[in-house]
């Protein structure tokens, strides 16, 4: 079962930072997971929510601030002082980290709230001009995103759903992927069998209990994204 570090290693460094995203970059592990908004100047920043509340000293939306502004924030401090000096990284940045290494990275488009138009092009665009074309997976709750990506683009794509759904397999074909990743409880489900059963490549988040990673890895479950991928890399190896 293939192991992504969800966020890099954000379960022991701030979440989304360069330094979650060098922890991981030191581990044999699949790859990486990483969360992508654009700012107002329509650069590609890394982090997860819409607004910057949560996760920096600063407030407001990704989408109304600048580059520039969001890198005055203090994006490490909320998890600890230690991390204080970490700011919002840049997509190329992260690119950076994993420039020498064999890691896939999952670029998850955050536009299932804020359309974010022409986003999905932008990464694809910059992943082709850093040479990682071949390395990247995009995945999103926005399916119409994930289409547009899989029939225009034909790079590699998942869709995102927390979910039960019936016939997801069916679904994930019309949208033009075999990849499908769900949360963790309705990894338990029929719908989850169902589409391991008729072909899909099916990854789970976020699992960090070994014992749910064990009983993932049973019924079939091709990866999964953890918070702890040191932890999961020792129990698994």
């Amino acid at each position: 079962m293939k192991i992504f570090a969800h966020r890099g290693c954000s379960g022991s460094y701030p979440e989304n930072t360069l330094a979650a995203f060098r922890a991981a970059a030191e581990l044999p592990i699949t790859g990486v997971e990483i969360d992508v908004h654009l700012t107002k100047d329509g650069e590609i920043v890394v982090i997860h929510d819409e607004k910057v509340n949560r996760t920096t000293n600063g407030k407001g939306y990704v989408k109304e601030l600048t580059l520039k502004e969001l890198k005055q924030l203090d994006c490490g401090s909320w998890y600890s002082e230690e991390w204080s000096a970490e700011k919002i990284p840049t997509l190329d940045e992260v690119f950076d980290i994993f420039e020498n290494t064999n890691h896939r990275l999952n670029i998850e488009i955050k536009s299932d709230v804020f359309p974010y138009d022409g986003l999905a092009d932008k990464v694809i665009d910059l992943a082709a001009k850093r040479g990682f074309r071949n390395r990247v997976l995009l995945s999103s709750f926005n399916h119409e995103d994930i289409q547009s990506v899989v029939q225009g683009k034909q790079v590699e794509s998942a869709i995102l759903t927390f979910e039960v759904l019936v016939d997801v397999y069916d679904y994930a074909r019309v949208i033009g992927t075999k990849r499908i990743h769900v949360s963790l409880p309705s990894a338990f489900r029929k719908m989850t069998t169902d589409a391991l059963r008729k072909g899909a490549i099916v990854y789970v988040y976020t699992v960090n209990d070994v014992s749910y990673a064990e009983e993932l890895q049973r019924i079939g479950v091709h990866g999964i994204f953890t918070d702890y991928p040191e932890k999961m890399l020792a129990h698994f190896a």
